[in-house]
Formats: C-alpha cells, structure tokens, sequence
C-alpha cells in the first residue's frame, strides 16, 4: 500500500482543469435529438438560469456554460490537504476481481478547518469525480460557510465498462453490497491512512457519481439510508445495464422509476439530479431501456410524485455526464444537498 500527501494544489490548477469528468470511460457522443424526438416525461420549468438553493422541482438550463466561480483558487482561503492509498482487490473480501487481481486508488481531501477526533461530515465520489476540482471547490465553499466542513473520498472503480466488468459489476448492480463494500473495506483505510474520522450519522453522508457512478451514488442511499441520505447524481445510468442479471429487478436501475421509487415506502433521501438533451441513446424508444435522457426526466417524475426532496437539472444541448455543465453545476449542486444540515 503506498501513501502520498500532498497539501499545495493551487498551481496544478490550470492544468487540472482538462480533466473535466476525470476517470469516466469515454462515451461516444450522441447525436443532436429534435424536439419531436425527444420524449420528456417529467415536467420541466421553462426556466434559463440556476434555481437558488433551496428549491426544488424541475428546471432547465441552457447554453452558454460556464466555469462557476468556487472553481478558482483564492488568495488566503485556507487549503485541505489530498492523501492517497492503493487498494489491492487480493485484500477485498467483497470484490477480489471478476477477471483477475486489480488495484484501485483512493483520494481523501480534508479541509484545513478539520478538528482532529471529531466526527466528520463526508461524501464519496465514484469514479473518482472531479477529484482534482472538487477540493478547490470544497476549500472555497467551506471558507464561505456555504457547506459545512467536508471530508471528500474520492475511489477508483475496479476497471472496464458495462456487463462482464469489474466497474458493471460494483457501479450496475442493483443492490446494497457497494454500498456495504464502501463501509466494510473503504472507509476504515480512509480513516487510518488520511487520520481523520467520518461521521455514521446517515444525514451527514453523500454519494456523489456520473453515468453508472450516478446509478450507484443512489443505489447505495436506496438500499442503505442508514449509510446515506444525500446524492448527486449526472446522467444517471437508470436504464437496462445491470451485470450480472438479477430476474428480481429484469430491468437493471430502469426499475427505480419503473417499479421500486413507486412502490416503496418514501425514504428520507435528497437527491439532485442531471441529465443532458442529447444524452446516452437521447432518441431511443422506451422498449430499449437504454435512454438516459428519457430514464432521469422518469426518475424526476416518480421522485416528484412520492413526494421526495430533489431538484432536477434538464441540460439543454449537453451531452453524457457534460463536462462543462459539470463545472457549471457542480458547486450549486453540492449546496444544494447540504443545505440546513447540523451536526448531531
């Protein structure tokens, strides 16, 4: 196991910025849809700018995009530190490698303002997401007092895309075991190797993810709210791509808003949510099951409809997991979350 600190990350910045929606699989962009070929299910605000940070609801945003100002570094804002860790999967219990052993690299940013043997609030981003902007983020926002002092784990998935892969197999299933994973295997290194300890207050933990990291990030507070009661989610992969099957959910993360948001009892979750016009398979039909666009307006639908706490960001020209509308969003989303929380 390696362990690297580092503490000083502001010149690295300009350079770290091309690194958009960093550790993703490449997708394929998809082509422009039409307005007569694109179904939307949820109702949406007409509305050009970001709602404030505490509504909720439907709402659209459209071109041009631009960097959101919590992205520069700040003279005199105080700086956390990075500590990173290799996780082999000879070690993991719980995934010790579908085609063989892997590592995965761990990133944990601490802010300065962190008081060693308290409980920290935290969220985990698969993936890996943003790992590189989200600290300058986070140092910016927590010196405001617009989100509280958080402790951010940034992992690796296991490796490859979609069904037959590592990454399918943790981010597509549609269970608790990465959530339990995360908990059982993650998180104690994270304390140990980064000294800081995590708070197992489910409201003071977020999960944070882009296309099938966004299906986990909810996934894990679905099906563990005793872990996680607040997510953020872009392009959420909420269609047919679970690996391995399970005939209990036939439809993979599709089933969220087909059948189990629905039929469940409400939960005590928050979710924001994004999703791009010309997203995944944009003009597909329904009977593929492998729209995103269509599958997240559906997921704002039922969501809306049981009453839920979420607000929902229809991307006007924006592709997969949309790197600019990313950084546009990412600073209002994580406020967004966090809003009114107090530590127990």
């Amino acid at each position: 196991m390696s362990v690297i600190i580092t503490a000083a990350r502001g010149a690295l910045y300009l350079t770290l910025l091309s690194e958009m929606c960093q550790s993703l699989p490449a997708a394929a962009p998809a082509p422009p849809a039409t307005a007569s070929q694109l179904v939307i299910v949820a109702p949406v605000d007409a509305l050009t700018t970001p709602p404030t940070p505490d509504q909720k609801g439907n709402f659209k945003i459209a071109p041009p995009y631009s960097n959101a100002p919590e992205l520069t570094v700040k003279e005199g804002v105080p700086v956390g530190t990075v500590t990173q860790f290799t996780m082999s999967s000879a070690d993991s219990k719980m995934y010790p490698g579908l085609r063989g052993p892997y590592q995965r690299q761990v990133w944990v940013y601490v802010p300065s303002q962190y008081v060693a043997g308290t409980a920290a609030p935290f969220i985990v981003a698969q993936d890996a997401m943003q790992r590189q902007t989200i600290p300058h983020i986070l140092d910016n926002m927590i010196n405001e007092k617009r989100v509280p002092a958080l402790v951010a784990v940034f992992i690796s998935n296991g490796g490859g895309d979609g069904q037959g892969s590592e990454r399918g197999l943790e981010y597509d299933t549609v269970s608790g075991k990465y959530a339990e994973f995360v908990e059982a295997e993650v998180l104690p290194l994270v304390e140990k190797n980064a000294k800081v300890t995590l708070t197992k207050d489910p409201d003071g933990r977020a999960t944070l993810g882009g296309s099938s990291g966004a299906a986990v990030a909810f996934t894990m507070a679905w099906f563990h709210p005793d872990l996680y009661h607040r997510v953020i989610s872009y392009s959420g992969t909420f269609v047919n791509q679970q690996s391995p099957l399970n005939p209990q959910t036939p439809h993979g993360a599709w089933e969220y808003h087909e059948h189990l948001i629905a039929a469940a009892d409400k939960k005590p979750l928050r979710v924001w949510m994004e999703v791009g016009s010309r997203d995944n398979r944009a003009t597909d039909p329904e009977s593929t099951y492998h729209n995103w666009a269509l599958a997240n307006n559906r997921m704002a639908e039922v969501l809306k409809a049981k009453g839920y706490d979420y607000q929902y960001l229809y991307a006007e020209n924006a592709g997969h997991v949309d790197g600019k509308v990313v950084l546009q969003t990412l600073p209002e989303a994580l406020e967004w979350v966090w809003r009114d929380y107090r530590a127990k």
